[in-house]
């Protein structure tokens, strides 16, 4: 197989696993539609993107010291806590699907970048993963094919982001109100799972 394609499954394999940027944008594809859905994965890539520039440059081994790894997993819980008790919140509200909510892009944007970016198994996905795959074709290939195939990875992200706006949004054209609200509610209590479980790592360093 050619080795750009490759790097495209690879980076739909990353965005496909179950994790909080696909329930923050179903969250937000239900409420606000297509767009904003698709801004929440753009955030998050624009993250990946800063931990595979942090890997390609060997600055990985920051990002896994007891302190920086304390700080990210509480970031990572008060960040997606928050985020659920928001959309839990927020579910209360009638979800009329004939108008169009005006949501800011930019807050959709922020929220996937700062989920991305606190989202320790972020971290460990990309040093197992790309740091695996960057070492082994390290010597096959320059620096430049290396750049070159690693942007595979981002075309298979983007694709993904493509694919689960579009289904967080027909899931607002298709299903009634009320069902878009039980939605709403599990993907708020899953992003608090999320986070819970970002505290309880926290609090296994702390009191370890």
């Amino acid at each position: 197989m050619n080795p750009f394609f490759s790097y495209i499954l690879l980076g739909v394999s990353l965005s496909a696993a179950v994790g909080p940027i696909n329930v923050a944008q179903i969250n937000r594809g239900i409420k606000y539609g297509f767009l904003n859905s698709w801004l929440v994965g753009l955030g998050a890539m624009f993250g990946d993107v800063i931990f595979m520039f942090l890997i390609y440059f060997g600055l990985a081994q920051y990002l896994t010291t007891p302190y920086m790894k304390l700080f990210l997993w509480l970031l990572g819980f008060f960040v997606l806590v928050w985020t659920g008790v928001e959309s839990i919140l927020g579910a209360k509200k009638p979800i009329q699907k004939d108008l169009t909510i005006n949501e800011s892009m930019s807050k959709s944007f922020r929220t996937g970048f700062v989920i991305a970016l606190s989202n320790p198994l972020n971290i460990i996905f990309w040093l197992g993963l790309y740091g695996s795959v960057l070492a082994k074709t390290s010597d096959l290939y320059s620096n430049e094919q290396l750049l070159f195939y690693s942007s595979g990875i981002f075309l298979g992200v983007f694709m993904w982001d493509i694919f689960m706006a579009g289904v967080a949004s027909s899931f607002r054209k298709f299903m009634n109100s009320r069902a878009l609200q039980f939605i709403t509610i599990g993907a708020g209590l899953s992003l608090i799972g999320f986070g819970l479980y970002f505290g309880y790592q926290a609090y296994t360093i702390i009191f370890k």
